[in-house]
């Protein structure tokens, strides 16, 4: 149940069925990369390659070829060489990846997951953050390394902005790049994956009044955090403790509040001032923006998701810096096919009332990974099977509620042969949350 001939090898286990032969097939001629003439390498079957890659991340490029092939007993497969594999890779280029995320970017069709809505609007987040690239000579010209305490980092270092949304963890946008530029210099980039009908949910490093005036301006509604000490002017007082102010052009409502969480461990309170574009009291309390402002955490779910459970902590493969493009192309690809599989979005809505959070990424990609080097699921039977095997996994080994995130900050990688700095208390703990609203004295 594989494609013909030379084009066997080309496949993604049971994810084919989110990234198609036909859509591979229509990028790589709108981008001019089909092959002249059918050889060992056609150019879908490269395309795949570098998607498995992503699910391999520890293995080289031939031995992500074994795992190809190894489902293909009894079928003529070719033995290409490292150097060959180097050189398809070379002529594919980054360019059908980039199109083919723009195919699969967006939410869920028919997302219907509870924390996906709130009153009518599609929650989304947009946050950054950083990969390590390879060491090369042709990296470092483009991409440079971190100064830091101990005198720079190992390696230099990539900055990736995503848009997504919080329901279902799938990308809607991601821009990528050097650096040197900050993640506000790259947030307007994502602007055009936001639209009416949507919140978008920000930290304090977005708070500029520029990005909020362009986020408005798509239609989208805007929940942001400001630094406590932030002047806004008060205009007028709301029954509900906030009040309108003005970031600019834009009417804003401004709503602060101190958050205490208690556990048996002890209380943390911490004080928080967010600003709204939703600025009607009446139909949004202040006390309900407070409470969806917690979804943000999701998108940092998502970058321990690509960083950590897919990458599994690696610096990237690329020496290049047209090879990074094509790499993190391929990986926000394959993030998104597991993300968009029924296995992770439509499987857990086939039991009502299941959160998606409950849905295990783990458990998704090791079987993701199994149907590759079995090479099942790759072409559809002719009775639609709408959750899969991966769906299947999934459900029979939900995890449970989420539990309360901690924004505790620790070196996750040692920089020595010496115990990195800080703890992390891994223990779940049942906690309380109290919300006291705050009220500013009037203009």
């Amino acid at each position: 149940m594989v494609a013909a001939g030379a084009f066997a090898s080309g496949h993604l286990g049971e994810l084919t069925r989110t990234v198609p032969f036909g859509m591979v097939d229509e990028v790589l001629t709108q981008t001019g990369r089909v092959q002249a003439r059918v050889r060992d390498l056609p150019s879908r079957v490269v395309v795949y390659l570098l998607l498995a890659g992503c699910l391999f991340p520890g293995q080289g490029r031939r031995q992500v070829w074994q795992r190809l092939t190894a489902g293909l007993d009894g079928l003529p497969v070719a033995d290409p060489t490292g150097g060959a594999l180097a050189q398809a890779r070379s002529r594919v280029g980054a360019e059908p990846l980039r199109r083919l995320f723009d195919l699969l970017r967006g939410p869920a069709a028919g997302i219907g997951a509870t924390g996906a809505w709130w009153r009518g609007l599609l929650v989304c987040a947009i946050d950054g953050t950083t990969m390590v690239v390879p060491d090369s000579p042709a990296n470092l010209t483009g991409y440079a390394k971190h100064r830091c305490n101990n005198g720079g980092s190992g390696y230099p270092a990539l900055r990736l902005l995503v848009l997504v949304s919080c329901g279902t963890r799938t990308v809607l946008d991601a821009v990528f790049g050097p650096t040197a530029d900050g993640e506000t210099t790259y947030a307007p980039r994502l602007l055009r994956g936001l639209r009416e009908g949507m919140i978008v949910l920000l930290d304090r490093d977005f708070a500029a009044q520029s990005l909020v005036t362009a986020v408005a301006a798509t239609g989208a509604h805007v929940l942001v955090r400001a630094r406590n000490g932030r002047r806004l002017p008060v205009l007028r007082r709301n029954g509900d403790g906030s009040y309108l102010s003005r970031l600019g052009a834009v009417p804003v409502r401004v709503i602060d509040c101190e958050i205490t969480i208690t556990t048996a461990t002890g209380r943390r309170t911490g004080l928080y001032r967010l600003v709204t574009t939703l600025t009607d009291h009446r139909t949004h309390p202040a006390a309900e923006p407070i409470t969806l402002y917690h979804q943000r955490w999701e998108i940092k779910t998502a970058h321990l998701e690509i960083k950590s459970t897919i990458l599994g902590g690696r610096v990237l493969r690329a020496r290049t810096p047209a090879g990074l493009d094509q790499e993190i192309y391929a990986l926000l690809v394959t993030y998104q096919a597991l993300r968009l599989a029924l296995a992770m979005a439509d499987a857990t809505g086939t039991r009502p009332g299941v959160d998606p959070d409950r849905a295990s990424f783990t458990t998704a990609l090791n079987t993701a990974r199994d149907l590759v080097i079995q090479a099942a699921g790759v072409i559809a039977d002719t009775v639609i099977d709408l959750v899969g095997t991966i769906g299947r996994r999934v459900l029979a080994d939900l995890m449970p509620d989420r539990r309360i995130p901690h924004p505790t900050r620790v070196v996750k990688r040692a920089i020595s042969k010496y115990n990195a700095k800080g703890t992390i208390d891994r223990t779940s703990y049942k906690a309380t949350i109290s919300i006291e609203i705050l009220t500013t004295p009037g203009p």
